[in-house]
């Protein structure tokens, strides 16, 4: 069963963080939800979120896939983090999976992961850091190496089903598409 870490800030987007945890959780990964603060997290839209775990007692942890909600200033708070920047390059450095969606590719741009990738995040989410080190492509989703970005609400299903393929395999992401009854 393959291992998926959701990090969730104030201020995250509430659809992409639920639709991730739910369709991953229907793709039988084992997801851990895990709060920057303690407590019930409140997202963009005033959602109530509340995480399995404190983030800080998952910085040893390892998981196949670390997916990271937008929103802001969720994003920003992600970002900001040193446990989550530590978990990411170790991550990075062993290949494991890496998803961010909407406003979230700044926290991968802001730490040097998207360097030489292609990548897509919501419009204008990357402009400061557009120094010519990433290509930025206007795509609903973007596989690049083991790093897989979205543009934003709109796309939180198709992220959730690439980032079930990419991780598990096109028949799971098969099994829980179909009873989705996506058109």
């Amino acid at each position: 069963m393959p291992s998926a870490l959701i990090p969730l800030a104030p201020g995250c987007e509430e659809l992409e963080a639920v639709t991730l945890i739910d369709l991953l959780r229907r793709a039988d990964f084992d997801v851990v939800t895990a709060g920057l603060v303690e407590g019930p997290i409140t997202a963009s839209r005033r959602t109530a979120l509340v995480p399995d775990v404190l983030l800080v007692d998952m910085v040893d942890q390892d998981f196949d896939l670390i997916a990271l909600p937008g929103g802001q200033p969720g994003a920003t708070h992600l970002a900001e983090s040193g446990i989550l920047e530590r978990m990411l390059a170790r991550q990075h450095e062993r290949g494991g999976w890496i998803g961010a969606i909407c406003a979230a590719p700044r926290v991968l741009a802001a730490h040097g992961l998207l360097a030489g990738r292609r990548a897509t995040t919501f419009p204008g989410t990357l402009d400061e850091f557009e120094d010519g080190t990433f290509e930025l492509v206007d795509e609903p989703v973007v596989v690049d190496g083991h790093i897989v970005t979205s543009r934003g609400p709109g796309t939180a299903m198709d992220f959730a089903l690439k980032l079930i393929e990419c991780c598990a395999g096109p028949e799971r992401r098969t099994a829980v598409e179909g009873p989705l009854q996506r058109p």
